[in-house]
């Protein structure tokens, strides 16, 4: 076969080629109206839902504490967590530069440099005797890889699939980063407003004691009603060590976060009354949530790394065939290498057609097949577990709003109470057990109160989460037509 044919034959297969396999169609979005009914707007009479607006990308500036923020930008450059997923991005986006190159032509460059001896006397027919001579030889080959059934581009196309699925990861490392934050400032900020309301108790507690044993040494009080306030007294002492422990342990969780040793790290100082309940939180519908939120968006790109590996499976059942070209320069100086004329060139095209592999091709092909359907599977278990995460926060907030405002109620009315048995005392119409009582249930509503506020920041935060929180780069969408079926085998 001369080179003319040759080349007339790679020009055919090239114009022959195609991609076999599944072209990637990303599932139908979901199309729920709401998430828990029509009721998805009235948080609470204070807060409210705002559908139909992406969600804020730095959703913690809602809550307008300036140290939060601070903390948020100082955590995203030191994050092991964040350096990692950031390293894995730059690691599939590199392995996509690496398989795309492989199906350009390859060139190499072959040089070798020898002594020859003929050892068994060649002569010429002039009887003249070759004595030993050093040869060069330099010798460029071309080779290239005809992707005439697009294995090569499915393979292509997975390395792509899994960077996506690397860059939503990020995404999903950075939100998980921001919202693991936010909640750990609020459990500390909970936790020392209850260290504060605690030792109130505790030193209410002890000058009840203190009134007691003086009612006692009066007269007017039995020795029942002073152990009665020292046990109060020392039960209420057992449970400032549990509140320490949470300050202490949140703490150590944002040093963490933040990349930093516990031991070394000195926390913002923030308050538990320092943060502004956000009044709208923006969201999405639930047709578009499914293109916001980071781990949705990952477990698409895998059903499209299942989908691209179903074309590699089908393309290994097809004959592989690759084109290389080599052109020698023999000479017996190195000057003389680039002067003369190849000594020698070749060129050849090589096929390689399974036959006979105990149906090993077939039975991967239906693997990836399966491995397909699973994916899918999970995608569709990922969008419904979203739906739920979201309609359960909706609930928790709903619910949280109504108990802050029952707690504030139940401390005025505890307050009130203990003033109003605070002046019966003064003038003798009650004792002073009742005055102990009335703030025992003042320091109580006290604590719930801190607990309710606490409990309701931390919701709106896994709200915001589970609405996304987090910007999809642009582009990152695959436009398509939705009819199409993605696994027309």
């Amino acid at each position: 076969m001369n080179k003319k044919h040759l080349a007339a034959l790679s020009a055919s297969l090239l114009l022959g080629a195609c991609t076999v396999g599944p072209d990637f169609v990303p599932p139908e979005a979901h199309t729920a109206p709401s998430y828990t009914g029509p009721g998805d707007t009235a948080l609470s009479g204070d807060q409210q839902l705002v559908p139909g607006r992406p969600p804020d990308s730095e959703w913690w500036k809602q809550f307008q504490s300036p140290a939060l923020d601070d903390l948020m930008a100082k955590a995203a450059v030191g994050s092991r967590d964040v350096a990692a997923a950031r390293a894995r991005l730059t690691e599939a986006e590199e392995e996509v530069k690496a398989g795309a190159g492989a199906l350009l032509p390859q060139v190499s460059l072959g040089a070798a440099v020898g002594e020859q001896n003929y050892s068994v006397g060649l002569r010429t027919p002039l009887s003249v005797t070759l004595p030993n001579f050093t040869y060069y030889a330099v010798a460029p080959t071309v080779s290239f890889p005809l992707d005439l059934f697009g294995g090569g581009k499915r393979s292509v196309e997975r390395d792509e699939a899994s960077a996506d699925y690397q860059r939503y990861e990020l995404q999903a490392t950075l939100l998980s980063l921001f919202a693991n934050i936010a909640s750990e400032v609020f459990r500390n900020a909970g936790a020392r407003a209850q260290i504060a309301n605690m030792q109130d108790v505790i030193q209410g507690d002890a000058r009840n004691v203190a009134l007691v044993q003086s009612a006692l040494n009066a007269g007017s009080a039995t020795r029942t009603q002073l152990l009665t306030v020292q046990s109060q007294l020392a039960t209420d002492r057992t449970l400032l060590p549990d509140f320490r422990q949470e300050e202490a342990l949140s703490r150590h969780a944002l040093a963490v976060l933040a990349g930093q040793p516990a031991g070394g790290w000195i926390m913002p100082d923030m308050a538990l009354d320092g943060f502004t309940l956000p009044k709208e939180i923006p969201a999405s519908l639930p047709s578009e949530l499914i293109h916001q939120r980071p781990d949705i968006m990952a477990a698409e790109a895998e059903l499209h790394m299942a989908s691209a590996a179903i074309g590699i499976a089908t393309a290994n059942l097809y004959p592989q065939i690759s084109l290389s070209a080599t052109l020698t320069r023999q000479a017996l100086t190195p000057a003389a290498l680039f002067s003369a004329s190849p000594n020698i060139w070749n060129i050849a095209a090589g096929l390689t057609q399974p036959l006979f592999n105990g149906g090993s091709l077939s039975a991967e092909r239906r693997a990836a097949i399966a491995a397909y359907q699973a994916a899918l599977a999970d995608y569709e278990k990922t969008v419904l577990a979203s739906f739920g995460e979201v309609a359960d926060n909706l609930e928790a907030l709903s619910n949280d709003a109504e108990k802050v405002a029952a707690e504030k109620a139940a401390e005025q009315s505890s307050a009130d109470a203990l003033d109003l048995s605070r002046r019966s005392y003064e003038v003798g119409n009650s004792g002073i057990l009742d005055v102990i009582d009335a703030e025992r249930r003042y320091a109580e509503a006290k604590l719930g109160l801190s607990q309710a506020q606490a409990q309701r920041l931390l919701h709106t935060v896994q709200l915001y989460v589970s609405l996304g929180g987090v910007t999809i780069p642009a582009g990152a969408q695959t436009a398509s037509d939705p009819a199409e079926s993605c696994c027309t085998y």
